[in-house]
């Protein structure tokens, strides 16, 4: 892919809700894999004049090859992500095609990952605010996380947090999905669809 030959910075934003009381939730599993993200490169999350939480650092070993990452988190909450998103695309002059979103998916089970570039909503509605506002030809890392038990609605299923048995694996899953989001960054969309896509 050419453009991880370039030497632009990529915008890996996760999203979710700010705050500790969403903290735990499925919806903010893109929160928990930027979080790691940022400890993986050193850097730490500064507030933005963009609405999101900020954390800049580089991929990679030292040299030419390292890729410029620039991790954000939509302080703005999930409806509204694309604004914020959008803001440090601009100041960071960051083009749709080196944007990765990290997401919860409901069509998906638990734990597993889905690599891609573009595509709907399917419902989300931080993916929403974000083609709205961008564009949809954004890469996605998408998180399952299942669908509601019984008759729970989506909304209540989302912001509840992942339960007992989920997080004795959420650290691994995170985990992966940080490798995950290394390994398009790195080696383009296919390699890491063939590797991550199970």
């Amino acid at each position: 892919m050419s453009e991880t030959a370039e030497n632009g910075p990529w915008l890996v934003a996760g999203l979710g809700n700010p705050g500790p009381g969403y903290a735990g939730n499925r919806h903010n599993v893109g929160f928990m894999v930027a979080d790691l993200l940022a400890q993986r490169i050193g850097a730490r999350f500064a507030v933005h004049r963009s609405r999101a939480m900020v954390a800049e650092g580089r991929l990679g070993p030292p040299g030419p090859d390292s890729r410029r990452i620039v991790l954000a988190k939509p302080m703005s909450y999930m409806n509204l992500s694309g604004g914020p998103v959008n803001a440090v695309c601009g100041y960071q002059k960051i083009p749709l095609e080196r944007v990765v979103v990290i997401h919860d998916e409901l069509d998906i089970d638990y734990g597993v990952l889905r690599l891609k570039r573009g595509g709907g909503d399917n419902g989300h509605n931080g993916l929403k605010s974000l083609t709205s506002t961008i564009g949809r030809d954004y890469y996605r890392v998408r998180f399952g996380v299942g669908r509601p038990p019984g008759r729970m609605e989506v909304s209540d299923y989302v912001l509840k947090d992942f339960s007992s048995t989920e997080r004795k694996e959420l650290d691994y899953f995170v985990d992966r999905a940080a490798d995950a989001v290394e390994a398009l960054i790195t080696d383009g969309l296919e390699r890491a669809q063939s590797t991550f896509n199970s």
